[in-house]
């Protein structure tokens, strides 16, 4: 049980985490990478076409920064190649999903969103550009 509680409010760190990129420019009052999810998944509900999953696409809205809390909210201006930021993304998540009650079925929607090869995944993935 205490595992699970860790797991738990390890994730909800990400309200504390500000994004980097907005750092780097010198943005004041910065939002957290949580806020972000959030702004990604208001737009997966409230934009949510017909034949698009609008369920699956909110977890995947609401899951796909998760890492973050372990690695940091890396930008394209820290230099990390993308496929190594995706691993250093799927060990992080690997880690933190272990004592989860659905961990395998989070990470299946990260790889998934990653992906990017479903509607679902796609919509989820044009949500999260709209909420720079």
């Amino acid at each position: 049980m205490d595992e699970l509680r860790a797991a738990l409010l390890e994730a909800l760190e990400l309200k504390r985490l500000p994004r980097s990129g907005w750092l780097r420019v010198g943005v004041q009052d910065i939002e957290s990478v949580a806020a972000h999810s959030w702004g990604a998944a208001w737009l997966v509900a409230a934009l949510c076409p017909d034949g698009v999953d609008r369920g699956r696409a909110l977890e995947m809205a609401v899951i796909h920064d998760l890492a973050e809390v372990r690695i940091g909210d890396i930008t394209p201006a820290d230099g990390v190649p993308e496929e190594v930021k995706l691993v250093m993304e799927g060990e992080a998540l690997d880690a933190m999903l272990q004592n989860i009650p659905h961990g395998s079925r989070i990470r299946d929607l990260w790889d998934e969103f990653e992906a990017g090869e479903t509607a679902e995944a796609r919509f989820a993935r044009v949500c999260d550009k709209l909420d720079m």
